[in-house]
């Protein structure tokens, strides 16, 4: 053997010692997230419980402190009084008050404890989460590593150039799945977390008028009924955009027809569904990643383009699967977006695109509208394999 030269055999002798080693640490990594999500769900149950008890606590302290205070104004008027009031009604007063005194102190430090339990558990909760969001994270990239070290090792040489050369395009994979999780994130908090809050406020509200006006109750109880009905359909809306129903159930087709609708009556934009060829199921990242594509098309019609109608065909052909999305807006130029990367939804589609094992195009020009143009391979044809690769998002 050569000075520099590693026999084949040696090699994957490293590469098997290596898999397994990853493989030992990829499970402690997926015990450390199990284990933390048992945790997790522990410290939930409990807050939910402390909350209750917190209540509890404050609603009988409220109580209590009415009923010390009047102990307190009898007190008074019998020590005041001694011609009207015999010593033992003076001693009665006394103890009454003095025990409501003691049970309220001891209320009020109770609640001062399940309050601190109550912020230590919220602050464990966040750390907790942060863990298992890492542990995450890790276990992800240490499957990616075991799936290349899992191959035959001549093909994973064969391969480097080309992973090398597709670096870039994961990270932008990695760009378009975090803007996801914020976009998610920014709806959420704007949306079901506001009308939650608002909830907790109402049901508040709705405990005191129980007790104080309860001829109001009724009005009260319809809006918050009224607005717990419209963060159900907010978190409905956020479900069906991450993961249409239709598109497992049904298909691509039903699921673009579907979105279509809803896309019109949402945006008030005229819409028409073109299909041609003979329709037929597609694997599920492929249909996924396809719709996504339609999907990201169209938001930039609502969002940019002032259009007043827009065009969605789909072609099934024996080899290839052909999309239009095809507007009358104000168009725009793609060198000069695509050119200084600002048109991050046209970047996530080519990158989807990509990862399908096709091609995506855009024709557009100020004044004259948008052409959207996708044709990728169909599963058995060229491009298999890419269309398993987390197109999907």
């Amino acid at each position: 053997m050569r000075r520099g030269e590693v026999k084949p055999k040696l090699l994957e002798e490293i590469r098997q010692k290596l898999v397994c080693l990853i493989e030992e640490n990829q499970k402690e990594i997926i015990r450390i997230a199990e284990a933390t999500e048992e945790e997790i769900a522990i410290i939930r149950r409990e807050l939910e419980q402390l909350y209750e008890e917190v209540r509890r606590v404050i609603d009988k302290v409220d109580v209590l402190t009415v009923e010390e205070r009047r102990a307190r104004w009898r007190l008074a008027e019998v020590s005041a009084d001694f011609s009207r009031y015999s010593e033992a009604d003076i001693k009665e007063a006394y103890e009454h008050a003095q025990r409501l005194q003691v049970e309220l102190l001891n209320l009020r430090a109770k609640e001062e404890l399940l309050r601190a339990r109550r912020d230590e558990l919220e602050r464990t909760l966040k750390r907790l989460l942060a863990t298992k969001e890492r542990a995450e994270k890790l276990a992800s990239r240490v499957s990616v590593v075991l799936e290349y070290l899992r191959k035959d090792f001549q093909e994973l040489a064969d391969n480097w150039r080309e992973m090398l050369s597709r670096q870039e395009l994961a990270l932008k994979v990695l760009e378009v799945q975090e803007e996801e999780r914020r976009r998610v994130a920014r709806e959420i908090h704007d949306g079901p977390a506001q009308v939650m809050a608002n909830v907790v406020l109402r049901v508040e509200y709705c405990l005191k008028l129980m007790e104080k006006r309860p001829e109001a109750l009724g009005e009260e109880l319809r809006a918050l009924q009224e607005l717990v009905r419209e963060g159900l359909q907010e978190v409905r809306k956020i479900i069906y955009d991450l993961r249409p129903m239709a598109l497992d159930d049904l298909g691509l087709v039903a699921a673009l027809r579907r979105y279509l609708e809803d896309f019109r009556a949402a945006r008030g934009l005229e819409t028409d569904f073109v299909l041609l060829g003979r329709e037929r199921r597609l694997p599920a990242t492929q249909e996924a990643a396809i719709f996504r594509i339609v999907q990201e098309a169209l938001s930039n019609v609502a969002k940019h383009a002032a259009a007043s109608r827009v065009l969605v065909k789909l072609e099934f052909g024996p080899r290839r699967l052909n999309l239009v999305v095809k507007d009358d807006g104000r168009g725009f130029v793609p060198e000069k977006v695509l050119g200084e990367r600002r048109g991050f939804g046209l970047w996530s589609m080519k990158e989807r695109a990509e990862l399908l094992g096709g091609e995506l195009g855009v024709f557009s020009n100020p004044g004259q509208g948008t052409v959207i143009t996708l044709s990728v391979p169909l599963a058995g044809e060229e491009g298999e394999s890419g269309a398993n690769k987390g197109a999907g998002g």
